[in-house]
This record gives structure tokens, C-alpha cells and sequence, in this order.
């Protein structure tokens, strides 16, 4: 029998639930009055150092140092227990163990708080995840989703979670997010907050003072929906106030909640705006997203100001690439404003006396002037020809000063050759020639870049999609007409989503393998 068909009210449940939970756990250790937190994702399989699968301790324990200069004193890790399979890979258990020593690390080293973080009913499809090593495995092509109505399937995933979380248990807390990409068609709140329920009782097995953080993201029957009827749409503040309301009476501390979705006074509506910590989710960088350093304007800085109660957590996809807009995000979560001096000085304290170089290359980049970026790639490449020291933010740079200039040179390479394509394509479209030489010269710049990084997933650049569109190209809108969430093969819309999602993770390298061929075709033409 499954657990909704005998949970007739929420009322009901939360009652059964309050008798089954017991008393309440002591507090938790004190923390800080206020949190300053980064979350390290790890779901995207690419190249290192971008993608946080691939650091060592030694990168770890660099970025943790540089975090801590900027004054954060907290990280939020995705382990990505979900989709190891069972019987553990050697890669699976060697990462394992090394988060352990991360979050050993931050408390002894860096007096970090180290939370980890989980989805909430993800499980590894173990005949597809076992091809894979943990840093190359897709995500999308090896889950499945776990209905947290049926008692016996859910069980089987609390009781493999439980192991994997045991050499893990020195972290002082779980996020358990309400959606993306956990949730169950027409599943209910009071089914999630069974599963919140069940996290809790594992984590007083492992150690009773581990934090359990409900993460609001869209909420949960929204995401239910959306994987019910294929139709993406955040919920109503009522419905994760409705989970809240229902969490409050488990005797589930301690908790907390992490809010991303909603507005930041929404837990007012049930008296628990003292538990929330804010969670401005994509301030930093959008995910997921093509690795390009962000810089200016007020999106970072407002984001670390859009703090909660207990606190700001901040979020990146590709941290080593993402520094200003981590430096910014940090001064104003302090409430310190970030001036062009100040970025100036931060990126002294990368590379010492290169600052203005650095800081001049990020701004070209963020604007439509390819000579500007021409220029300031020349001036970041004398630098890397010299002899470099490094600052005290060397943990920022993963070991290579060199790494971080070729960086940015090839990003500046990339936009400002698009820009010239642009520029050609809308001066004069019948100029073919012109407009060939011009696209050709962008698509080898961009996959040097793509090359380094290797990120492969969903991409979105409004203004690049537009001029390829004016190509009039088939092979390329055929690839451009598949950057959805839904794809249209499955028979159900669950089955849609979840193909879409499995495609997105190939969109990049085909979206540049048609712009290749397009433009082989375009030089060939007389």
C-alpha cells in the first residue's frame, strides 16, 4: 500500500508524525550570528578546475582559505550521493572520503561550518551509473526518482542513504531541497515532510546535533506538478509555508530553512522567519550556464544583501571563473559596497600589481567593444610572458596563475568574435563572404574555450541565439530547437522531463558541432 492512499488530511499526518518522532533533540553547537556561506555544486560533469567534481584536498583547501579571507564561514557541499551506485565504484568511495577530509578541513583549519546537501528522493539507476566514473558520470542519464508514497522503494533509499552518510556524519548539517531535481508526480506536503521526517531520523542515528535544512527552492507540489503536466512554474508562498508549518511540529530539531524561491519575509506567514537563511539562488552565476566570468552590475551585490535571519549563502557552477562577482556578493553581504578600486585591490591580491590589467579585462568583457578586448588580452598575455607572484588570495587561482590569464584571454577572444559576426551579419547579410569569414573565426574561438573547460550542458545566450537564427541553418536550428527542460519523446510527461533534462547534457558540444558545420558549408560557397 502506498502512503498517500492512507494520509487523508495533512492534519492527520502531522499528528501521527509528532507521536512517532519523540521528544525533542538537544540544540545544536552555537553558530554564528550570521552565516556567510558559498555552495559548491557538483552536478556537471566537465573539465578541471571548473567543475568542483574534479578538486583535490589541495584545491579545497585552497578555495576554503580564499573564502575565508573574504570572511565566509560557511560552505553548502553537493556530495552527489544520489547517483552512486550500489555496490560503490572505487571513484565513488575516494570521493567520499575526500569530502569527509574537506568538511574535517573547514572545521580545524578555516572554523567553517560545512553543511552537505541532498535531493530528496534521487536514487542511482545502478546498472547505468556503474559505467561511469564519479567525475564523468551525467547525472540525467543515470537517476531515477523514488515515490515517497510507497513505504517499501523509499525505504531501500533512506537505508542506502544512511550508509553513504555515515563517514559523512562530522558535517554540521543536511539541506534537503524540495525540488529540482527531486519531487513525484501529485506527490503531496505532507509526503515530503515524511521524507524530511526520514532524513531526521538518520541523521539522529549518525549524530543527533547534525542540522536538518529544509530547502525551499519551488516547492514541492510545484515541482510535482511540473514533472505531472510537463508546465515549469514556481508555487504559491503558501505551499512551502505549508511544509514549514507541518516540519514545526515533528520535533525535528534541529532545523532550519534555506530560502531561494520565495519572498524573503514568506516565513513570517507561519512565525518562523528567525530559521530562515537566505539563499539568493543564481546571483553569483546563473545554473546552469556556459562558464563566463560575470562582473558589475547590481545583481551579485544585491544578492548578498537579500540575506536571511540566520544569514546569506551564495552559489557558483564554475567557482574559478566566477571571482568577481564572489568578491562582490561577499562585500555586500558585510554591507560594504564595491567600488572599481575595490575590485582593483581584490584582484591585486590574486596576482600583485597586475590588478588594473585584470580588472580592465574583466569590464571589456562584459560589454560589445571587440577592440577593447583586443587590447586587453594583449595586455594580460605580456603579463603571463613575465614572472608572476602570486597574492593571498592564491586559492582562487587552483594552482595555476597561468590557467587564470589563458582564462580570460580565451573568453575575450570568444565574445569579441562574436561581436564581429554580429556586427557583419546585420551591416551587410548579403556580404556572404564577410559574413562566413566572420562566424568562422567566432566558432574556433569559442570551442578553444569550450575545449578548456569542457562544460557540456544547457547554454543560453540570448543575443548569440539571435544571429544564429539569421543563418537561416538547419543543422543549427535543429540543435537550437532542442535547449528545453521537456523533450517531446515519453509517453508521459514525467518521462518528457526527464528526457530533456538527459539531453540538455549534451546541448553544448552539438550547438558548437552544428556551428561548425555551417560554417564549413558557409566558407564553401562561392
Amino acid at each position: 500500500m502506498k502512503i498517500r492512499n492512507f494520509l487523508p488530511t495533512c492534519a492527520a499526518f502531522a499528528s501521527l508524525m509528532s507521536v512517532l518522532s519523540g521528544p525533542p533533540l538537544a540544540a545544536a553547537e552555537p553558530v554564528p550570528k550570521k552565516l556567510l556561506g558559498m555552495y559548491v555544486h557538483q552536478h556537471w560533469s566537465y573539465n578541471h578546475p571548473y567543475a568542483a567534481r574534479t578538486w583535490t584536498l589541495e584545491d579545497w583547501r585552497g578555495y576554503l582559505e580564499a573564502l575565508r579571507r573574504l570572511e565566509f564561514n560557511m560552505v553548502l557541499i553537493w556530495p552527489m550521493l544520489e547517483t552512486m551506485p550500489d555496490p560503490l565504484t572505487p571513484s565513488d568511495e575516494a570521493n567520499i572520503k575526500k569530502i569527509a577530509t574537506v568538511i574535517d578541513m573547514a572545521h580545524r583549519d578555516f572554523s567553517m561550518r560545512a553543511y552537505l546537501v541532498l535531493c530528496p528522493n534521487v536514487s542511482a539507476n545502478n546498472a547505468a551509473a556503474r559505467k561511469f566514473t564519479f567525475e564523468q558520470r551525467p547525472f540525467f542519464q543515470t537517476d531515477g526518482r523514488v515515490d515517497p508514497g510507497d513505504p517499501v522503494e523509499f525505504g531501500r533509499l533512506m537505508a542506502w542513504r544512511e550508509k553513504l552518510l555515515r563517514p559523512l556524519a562530522q558535517t554540521d548539517g543536511l539541506f534537503v531541497i524540495d525540488s529540482d531535481p527531486g519531487g513525484y508526480p501529485h506527490s503531496t506536503n505532507a509526503e515530503f515532510v515524511y521524507l524530511l521526517g526520514a532524513h531526521r531520523r538518520v541523521l539522529d542515528r549518525l549524530r543527533p546535533k547534525i542540522e536538518l535544512i529544509y530547502w525551499s527552492h519551488f516547492g514541492w507540489e510545484a515541482y510535482g506538478r511540473f514533472y505531472a503536466t510537463g508546465e515549469l512554474k514556481r508555487g504559491e508562498p503558501a505551499e512551502p509555508c505549508e511544509a514549514i508549518a507541518l516540519l514545526a511540529k515533528q520535533h525535528a530539531e534541529p532545523w532550519g530553512v534555506a530560502n531561494s524561491g520565495f519572498p524573503a519575509d514568506f516565513a513570517d506567514a507561519v512565525g518562523m522567519s528567525d530559521r530562515v537563511l537566505g539563499f539568493p539562488y543564481g546571483a553569483i552565476e546563473a545554473e546552469p550556464s556556459f562558464p563566463f566570468t560575470l562582473y558589475g552590475g547590481e545583481r551579485a551585490s544585491n544578492g548578498g544583501r537579500r540575506g536571511g535571519a540566520r544569514g546569506v549563502l551564495g552559489n557558483a557552477q564554475s567557482h574559478c571563473v566566477q571571482l568577481p562577482n564572489t568578491f562582490a556578493f561577499a562585500r555586500a553581504a558585510r554591507g560594504l559596497s564595491a567600488s572599481r578600486s575595490d575590485y582593483v585591490a581584490f584582484a591585486n591580491d590574486l596576482l600583485p600589481q597586475h590588478g588594473e590589467k585584470i580588472v580592465e579585462a574583466w569590464e571589456a568583457l562584459q560589454g560589445e567593444d571587440a577592440a577593447r578586448m583586443g587590447a586587453a588580452s594583449a595586455a594580460l598575455a605580456a603579463v603571463a610572458r613575465g614572472s608572476i607572484t602570486t597574492g593571498p588570495l592564491r586559492g582562487f587561482l587552483f594552482g595555476s596563475p597561468e590557467r587564470f590569464l589563458q582564462d580570460l584571454q580565451l573568453q575575450l577572444a570568444a565574445v569579441s568574435t562574436f561581436y564581429e559576426f554580429r556586427s557583419a551579419l546585420e551591416k551587410a547579410p548579403s556580404d556572404s563572404r564577410a559574413v562566413a569569414k566572420t562566424f568562422s573565426a567566432f566558432v574556433t574561438a569559442v570551442e578553444a574555450w569550450q575545449r578548456q573547460h569542457g562544460y557540456s550542458n544547457h547554454w543560453r545566450w540570448p543575443a548569440m541565439q539571435d544571429a544564429l537564427r539569421k543563418l537561416n541553418s538547419e543543422t543549427i536550428n535543429r540543435e537550437l530547437a532542442t535547449l528545453t527542460f521537456v523533450s517531446t519523446e515519453g509517453a508521459t510527461p514525467f518521462e518528457r522531463v526527464k528526457k530533456g533534462l538527459a539531453q540538455l547534457e549534451s546541448y553544448t558540444p552539438r550547438l558548437i558541432d552544428a556551428m561548425k558545420r555551417t560554417a564549413s558549408e558557409l566558407a564553401a560557397k562561392p
